[in-house]
């Protein structure tokens, strides 16, 4: 299911137009995205977590010449799904 697909279900599901589910959908996205950026957690009970997992510098190897390499901490966003969403996958 890509973005359009998910607006045509909300608009369809709510009864409300695509333009206001596209902006509820744009407004999630932001909402996830600037607390995740401020490493907060989102928690949507039943559903899932997004949070920031933090990923330690290390040491690695071109596969091409061999040569060592470094590779840089990052922050990387994760989402880690509830028990109600693993239920209805099962």
């Amino acid at each position: 299911m890509n973005k359009n697909e998910l607006v045509a279900f909300i608009a369809n599901d709510a009864d409300i137009t695509k333009t206001d589910a596209t902006k509820a959908v744009d407004s999630f996205v932001k909402a996830v995205g600037s607390a995740l950026k401020k490493n907060d957690e989102v928690r949507l009970v039943g559903f899932g977590s997004f949070y920031i997992s933090k990923r330690k510098a290390t040491q690695g190897r071109n596969p091409r010449t061999g040569a060592a390499i470094k590779i840089p901490a990052a922050k990387l966003p994760k989402f880690r799904a509830g028990k109600s969403l693993k239920d209805t996958v099962a």
